[in-house]
């Protein structure tokens, strides 16, 4: 929604907003355009605003007070995946990124490879591509959008992507993700199948060859060509260099295309690479140039991001939120760290944590961490005691995000790495822990 906030005032709105919780980098970004921010769900943020329109995100439900206040007054509304499929991508080729691991990484990847090659894309990322400094703006006449298959909005329980119409629309992966939603994985490939029928038969899909659910999604219906990848199968490979992912050649129907060296790591982001240079081929961009583009490429904010380094002690600010997304970033600097020592503090944040829908797979997903903290919140609706039991003595629970640095801060030592990892604020645990180190 914020990126939402960023096209609407590019295009010359005045645009003024509300969030239950507002942090960096996104806070720091809509202040920067000058877009007015107001804290919680108010029915007074509204009537002092007497917007022409309002965006909802789907955040809100029936109930929220200023759901209840707009819809009393009759006030103009819309979703916000409507309002751009109308505004913004009507008039331009789209390139929609799916999947349920990687969409932010791969749409800032997917940009910053058309920007390189002079292509001057619009793009709306869920997050801050540092290559950029945005999350959005509307460039030229190519748009790279992050294409969720989360619902719409209260009132349009459909997926977001389904409003975006791309010409080119990526299929990263698939797993059961969105328990507050979805009743199960058979769900979100149907809705991923609808997004498959709205790109046309000359436009290109772009999937995973891995991945056995998105060749059930094909299997449903396909009406447009389909490009393949994958690191050992597909039309575009990978054959690792570096066992971080750090270095690997590119092929290209088996043909060597080109080498990738870049600071980015894990067999996750090599993948996340290989449908972006895809997607770009399938753009009309020359795949030699592509390549070349990945040398410089900075991945999003709180994707494996180095925030700093103090007393020897290297610390990091992560998004994952998924078991896979966890276990893949962690094996990636587990790669590249060798037998030093990996320390995280995890807090169990999106809806599908929260219900316990991954419990099961969260101490598999932390094999490559020598010690986790794991935040058990009062509306956490399920013990995490039973994860940190399953991991051998290197697990424990903290009841705040206090108590969590605290003990993140008795554990460390020089050389080792901490990793914080959480889709939300973490109450800037990250930087806190890091001033904790003086």
């Amino acid at each position: 929604m914020g990126g939402v906030a960023a096209l609407a005032r590019e295009l010359g709105h005045d645009v003024a907003g509300c969030d239950a919780n507002i942090y960096p980098p996104m806070s720091d970004q809509l202040a920067a355009l000058g877009v007015q921010l107001d804290s919680g769900y108010r029915a007074g943020h509204l009537d002092a605003a007497k917007p022409d329109l309002v965006i909802v995100g789907n955040a809100l439900s029936r109930g929220n007070a200023i759901i209840e206040r707009l819809l009393d007054v009759r006030m103009p509304y819309v979703s916000g995946p409507q309002w751009i499929g109308e505004n913004v991508l009507a008039s331009r080729r789209v390139f929609a990124v799916a999947g349920t691991h990687g969409k932010t990484t791969t749409t800032a990847m997917l940009a910053w490879i058309l920007e390189a090659c002079g292509r001057n894309p619009g793009f709306l990322v869920g997050g801050v591509p540092e290559n950029f400094g945005v999350s959005a703006r509307l460039g030229g006449d190519d748009f790279v959008i992050e294409a969720d298959e989360y619902d719409t909005a209260f009132f349009d329980k459909r997926s977001k992507f389904v409003h975006y119409r791309p010409t080119v629309a990526i299929l990263n992966n698939l797993e059961y993700d969105h328990a507050d939603i979805f009743p199960d994985v058979a769900a979100i490939q149907r809705q991923f199948h609808h997004l498959v029928r709205t790109v046309p038969g000359n436009g290109r899909l772009i999937v995973n060859a891995e991945d056995a659910r998105l060749a059930e999604v094909l299997a449903m219906g396909a009406w447009t060509p389909v490009t393949s990848f994958g690191i050992d199968a597909g039309d575009w490979r990978a054959r690792l260099i570096a066992a971080d992912g750090s270095e690997f050649a590119v092929l290209r129907d088996g043909r060597e295309a080109g080498i990738v060296r870049w600071n980015l790591l894990g067999r996750h982001n090599v993948m996340n690479a290989l449908a972006a240079l895809a997607a770009a081929d399938a753009g009309g961009v020359d795949a030699a140039r592509a390549i070349a583009a990945l040398a410089d490429f900075r991945s999003a904010k709180r994707r494996l991001e180095l925030v700093g380094e103090r007393e020897g002690i290297k610390v990091y600010d992560d998004f994952a939120h998924h078991p896979t997304a966890i276990a893949t970033t962690l094996a990636g600097l587990r790669a590249r760290v060798g037998r030093a020592r990996i320390l995280v503090g995890m807090e169990p944040r999106s809806n599908s944590m929260r219900l316990g829908a991954h419990a099961d797979e969260l101490a598999p997903s932390l094999r490559d961490a020598d010690a986790v903290v794991f935040l058990q919140r009062p509306e956490l609706s399920w013990d995490a005691q039973r994860v940190t039991d399953a991991l051998d003595g290197r697990g424990r629970t903290a009841p705040t995000v206090d108590a969590l640095i605290a003990l993140l801060a008795d554990s460390a030592r020089a050389g080792d790495h901490v990793v914080f990892m959480s889709n939300g604020g973490f109450e800037d645990a990250p930087r806190r822990f890091l001033r904790s180190l003086l």
